[in-house]
């Protein structure tokens, strides 16, 4: 029985992995709508990250070293937006990239001006998760280490515990009486980014 299960799950793993299409890292969109939209996402995203980052200096929760992580995501969240926006503009809007697949592992780069420069700096900017998983793992990081002050605080606008009459994985949230709940209070944010790491 245990063997069959297993069996299976490595024929399941296998045939996944032996059907799997190329996935490339910077998408394409066919319709100029799409295009429009998925840029305007990414200048949307850039300016929510710029506000994140403000918000946490002015408000100085960087000296928490989880919010200094979050920091850092938001910082290479920026930079990430930026390098798939210009790999959008150069490669689908100004169609001043042309590739061509030579092999599996091949592609030729033919640039309209024939630019050295240009054909380097399209190659870098599809590099774009070099930019994109320290982004999440900064997140990650800031959201564990708020997550841990959190469970560490003894005393607080509110705390999160694990309860052992409580389901397998379940919460309890306790918030002792307060005068005002501002969401500026660095617990609070703590309790939100605890919240949202579980």
């Amino acid at each position: 029985m245990q063997m069959q299960r297993c069996l299976r799950k490595i024929a399941w793993i296998g045939s996944t992995l032996l059907l799997a299409e190329p996935a490339f890292a910077t998408q394409a969109h066919s319709a100029p709508e799409g295009l429009y939209a998925h840029q305007l996402a990414h200048i949307f995203f850039i300016v929510s990250m710029g506000v994140l980052i403000y918000w946490l200096r002015e408000r100085q929760l960087v000296r928490s070293v989880g919010w200094r992580y979050i920091q850092y995501a938001a910082l290479f969240f920026i930079l990430w937006n930026v390098d798939a926006f210009l790999v959008h503009l150069l490669e689908e809007q100004l169609a001043v990239v042309e590739i061509q697949r030579i092999s599996l592992w091949h592609i030729h780069l033919t640039v309209a001006s024939r630019s050295k420069p240009l054909v380097w700096l399209y190659y870098a900017a599809k590099l774009d998760h070099l930019l994109c998983v320290p982004a999440l793992l900064f997140l990650y990081f800031g959201l564990r280490r708020l997550l841990k002050e959190t469970e560490t605080t003894s005393s607080g606008a509110v705390s999160v515990r694990m309860s052992s009459s409580a389901a397998p994985g379940a919460m309890l949230w306790t918030a002792p009486s307060m005068p005002t709940l501002s969401w500026a209070t660095t617990s609070s944010w703590t309790a939100a980014a605890a919240f949202w790491a579980t």
